[in-house]
């Protein structure tokens, strides 16, 4: 008998395996290539809201776990994956200088926000007002992440590509059982897909679209990664990634003409020189009600999890809940209320 059954291999799946690993846990995962939202995210490591200069929720704690996880990885897969990239926030007005520095002084933020302004970091992003430095940041490959790690897996025997049928599951007193392989847990790390999980279908997931363009450009030359209207991500070889959107109302995992027409009017304000979009990518994130993660044990299956919520932040969240959720499976180490998938029950699940 196996130990975990893990349904799912984007971000969050990949986290959930490589704990079990950590733990010499034996698992197998199940992955049908559905959910695309990792594999299109921008990847980038981040811990300021630089719409608001304020810091992401739990942000400090999850730059402490992430950047050691992510290097771990490196190791494991032989493979790089982990890319220090600075970003540079662009200012519009001298109010927003103003804040920028107001936010500065707070404790929690003095270490990421630069206080000395950059007049220009590239000829061709011009800015009136100048551009913030943000430190600490950079760039996760998600796509190779993903790649390289469904390849170990598949290399030691740990992964089926199929869809999950969650009609052949038996759920048993202190077992799973699905078709033929039998566990003592089973964790969905489902994303957006969740809305098709009987189990956990009850949660408040809210899908929201993110697409990205890619464009190549041989005047722009720029290596740092820049937050205007829109993020610009330099990707190298002349190639940049722009984006991203946020759609609530199309759950199309398809990309859209709109989406790229928004993107492509929204650069050319950015940069003035000439590109040329090559790519274009979306996916649906999944994020909770309260924008928090959602984890934790079903409310009548007592071997069924689930760990899901990330919204545009699963690279620096997953390495941290990963490791909650599996403490309290594996060391009844209680998870924190404000991420415990129970904070929903009482109001939407029904026996």
């Amino acid at each position: 008998m196996l130990d975990y059954i893990v349904v799912g291999l984007g971000l969050s799946g990949i986290a959930i395996s490589q704990r079990l690993e950590d733990r010499n846990k034996k698992f197998v995962v199940f992955e049908d290539n559905s959910q695309k939202s990792s594999l299109v995210a921008g990847g980038l490591f981040n811990p300021v809201i630089l719409k608001r200069f304020t810091l992401a929720w739990n942000a400090n704690e999850q730059m402490k776990i992430a950047l050691p996880f992510y290097k771990e990885m490196e190791t494991k897969l032989q493979a790089k994956i982990l890319y220090p990239v600075e970003i540079y926030r662009k200012f519009f007005s001298a109010e927003e200088q103003n804040n920028w520095f107001e936010a500065a002084d707070k404790p929690l933020l003095s270490e990421y926000l630069d206080t000395n302004l950059v007049k220009e970091i590239n000829p061709n992003i011009p800015s009136e007002f100048s551009f913030g430095r943000v430190r600490q940041t950079g760039v996760i490959d998600t796509d190779v992440l993903i790649k390289e790690y469904r390849n170990y897996l598949k290399n030691n025997n740990k992964i089926q590509f199929e869809r999950f049928d969650y009609s052949a599951l038996q759920v048993n007193e202190d077992s799973v059982n699905y078709n033929g392989v039998s566990a003592k847990q089973i964790v969905f790390c489902e994303g957006f897909g969740m809305q098709h999980n009987p189990f956990f279908n009850y949660l408040p997931l809210r899908g929201n679209k993110g697409e990205y363009i890619t464009i190549y450009s041989e005047e722009l030359k720029l290596e740092e990664a820049v937050k205007s209207s829109v993020f610009i991500i330099p990707l190298g070889n002349n190639l940049y990634k722009v984006g991203a959107t946020y759609n609530n109302k199309d759950t199309d995992p398809q990309p859209s003409k709109t989406a790229r027409e928004d993107l492509e009017n929204k650069i050319k304000k950015l940069i003035t020189c000439k590109f040329e979009v090559v790519d274009q990518s979306a996916g649906i994130r999944p994020a909770s009600k309260d924008r928090k993660p959602m984890l934790g044990r079903h409310p009548k299956y007592k071997n069924l999890y689930c760990c899901n919520g990330f919204g545009s932040r699963g690279v620096l969240i997953s390495p941290m809940v990963s490791e909650q959720l599996i403490r309290f499976i594996e060391e009844n180490v209680q998870l924190p209320q404000e991420i415990d998938l129970q904070r929903f029950n009482k109001k939407h699940y029904k026996a």
